[in-house]
């Protein structure tokens, strides 16, 4: 369908093109007039843009997605569900939403901003209004840091001067230099415009693995008093977890001021998964890559999967982020 509407104008386009040569003036200037707006309207149709075309948040989609496709995490599920639809439903916000995902390696932190992404933007990650910056990759070298806060903020000010809907997702922060993510903390600020430029409609994530150790200690502790993991709330993890955070030497959140001036609007912890959220994990897998889903075959590959503390075999110690490479040698 694509295709075909793409072919009709570019057939009425070269139409146009073609009686050009046997109009009057001025009626040559209207012709070529209306072919330039056609070059327009082909042009926004193929090219990615910052309007509702393309631009558009699906509050039911997003909803829909986190309940069939985030396993185990209740409270990361509530928290993004919230702030995201509260914050895209704002005309008017006075600030960037920003978010702070934590928690232990395959639990599903890059799969929510994953999540978040494709209900918002039609081209979802692939979207170049969709920036992501990993800390090995973007920032490795500690010598370079002043050069790295200067690209930093050229970056973001330059893509927020094109988009307002800006999203910049920083992954690894457990591994940034601490004192480089202070750079940003104007852009962050409920200020109306810095340099004359609007932040308040941009998104900010952050993805660590720090705090995950509080995280881990709580939910442990839960359930060896027998409480049902679904009893947990954020008020159980949040104070610590931030406090953890900030005191972490290793985080590139370690004494920033975006925790200190409380910018951050959400540290949204993420449990670590069990024998059950693996499995389901599995199915989603099979699914995905267009298998029938077996139980018999994620039950196997469940099994397999190493498991905290040793005894119980509570936790799986890589969440779900195997499944994938696994799959293939259990079908």
């Amino acid at each position: 369908m694509k295709a075909t509407r793409v072919y009709l104008l570019l057939h009425v386009l070269l139409s146009v093109g073609v009686l050009v040569h046997t109009f009057e003036p001025f009626t040559t200037t209207l012709v070529l007039g209306v072919g330039a707006a056609l070059g327009r309207t082909i042009y926004n149709y193929l090219h990615e843009s910052c309007d509702k075309k393309w631009i558009a948040f699906n509050a039911t989609g997003l909803q829909v997605d986190l309940e069939a496709k985030l396993f185990g995490q209740h409270i990361a599920s509530r928290i993004i569900l919230k702030a995201v639809t509260g914050f895209m439903s704002n005309d008017n916000p006075k600030k960037p939403l920003v978010l702070s995902l934590h928690g232990w390696t395959g639990t599903g932190k890059n799969f929510v901003s994953q999540l978040i992404a494709d209900n918002i933007y039609k081209e979802g990650m692939d979207s170049s209004f969709v920036h992501i910056f990993t800390s090995e990759l973007h920032f490795p070298h500690l010598s370079q840091i002043d050069t790295y806060k200067s690209q930093l903020q050229q970056w973001i000010k330059g893509n927020v001067s094109n988009c307002a809907h800006s999203m910049f997702i920083f992954d690894e922060m457990d591994k940034m230099h601490p004192g480089l993510i202070d750079s940003i903390k104007p852009y962050l600020e409920y200020y109306e415009k810095v340099d004359g430029v609007s932040y308040r409609k941009a998104i900010f994530i952050f993805l660590s693995n720090a705090g995950g150790e509080s995280i881990i200690q709580t939910t442990l502790d839960f359930w060896k008093a027998g409480r049902d993991r679904e009893e947990l709330e954020l008020k159980h993890l949040e104070t610590e977890l931030s406090v953890s955070v900030f005191n972490n030497k290793r985080s590139g959140l370690w004494h920033t001021s975006l925790i200190d001036k409380n910018l951050v609007d959400f540290f949204v912890p993420f449990l670590p998964l069990e024998y059950r959220h693996v499995t389901q994990c599995v199915m989603a897998e099979m699914e995905a890559k267009g298998l029938q889903p077996d139980q018999n075959v994620a039950v196997q590959l469940a099994r397999d999967v190493l498991y905290f503390p040793k005894t119980e075999r509570v936790f799986s110690v890589k969440g779900c982020k195997t499944i994938a490479s696994k799959l293939d040698f259990y079908t």
